[in-house]
């Protein structure tokens, strides 16, 4: 393999084969979760690679570079991660999230260095985050069973099976360059590891349960993303294709 995110493609893969083969029948009193002894163990290991790895190489990035220069790769990659987002938001045939979508990555592109200045926030465009897995639930693809991916982390079986697609559209993973490609995603590893330094300890130190912590707020989250901020008040599993 020549880029990282094709090595994390294949571990998404063969993580996954591994978990539906080994805990297809796990009973679990929580219906979102029924593969969670796998699902731990997977979380375990995501932990100790961000403990040993991750976590420290974000904060060098933190404690090297000045804000304004971290502010601005924020924005660029955002800017890149915005062409994703507006395939995804037609495919949903959001026209006015679509059409908001398309000027801000004209006027930051143009007016904004590449995207290093965030001017069409300050013009008021709202910023969206859309994917594949959110599209399949806009149309009705019901989230499945939550799974904890190696390295990739929590996931639903229907956003895990969108993962390679969302890979293939990622703006980064289409320069000629796998030098290019790598350092890009390396970075935008560390850029959203860096944003959360503080606030993702403390969270998971507070909570009784890190995982359930996690595992609830991320279904919390991706309900809420794929409705638009406008959840239904009840969204019952049962009724899910779970095995």
């Amino acid at each position: 393999m020549n880029t990282l995110t094709p090595q994390l493609g294949k571990m998404w893969v063969l993580g996954l084969i591994f978990l539906l083969q080994a805990c297809a029948s796990v009973k679990n009193a929580d219906v979102r979760d029924p593969w969670e002894p796998m699902n731990r163990s997977v979380y375990n290991f995501n932990e100790a690679l961000d403990n040993m790895a991750i976590k420290p190489a974000a904060k060098v990035y933190s404690a090297v570079l000045p804000s304004p220069v971290r502010v601005g790769i924020h924005n660029f990659l955002g800017n890149l991660g915005d062409v994703w987002t507006l395939a995804n938001t037609a495919l949903q045939l959001k026209v006015q999230a679509s059409a908001d979508t398309l000027m801000r990555i004209s006027v930051n592109t143009v007016f904004g260095l590449g995207g290093v200045l965030d001017v069409a926030s300050e013009m008021g465009l709202q910023k969206r985050k859309e994917d594949f897995g959110q599209t399949l639930g806009y149309w009705g693809a019901k989230p499945g069973p939550y799974v904890v991916l190696p390295v990739l982390g929590p996931a639903t079986l229907r956003d895990a099976l969108a993962t390679p697609l969302d890979m293939q559209g990622d703006v980064t993973q289409q320069f000629k360059d796998p030098t290019t490609r790598q350092v890009l995603t390396a970075t935008r590893v560390l850029d959203v590891r860096s944003g959360f330094l503080e606030s993702l300890d403390l969270m998971k130190a507070a909570a009784l349960d890190p995982y359930s912590f996690v595992r609830d707020a991320y279904l919390q989250k991706r309900e809420n993303d794929v409705h638009d901020g406008n959840p239904p008040a009840r969204f019952d599993y049962s009724e899910s294709d779970i095995p």
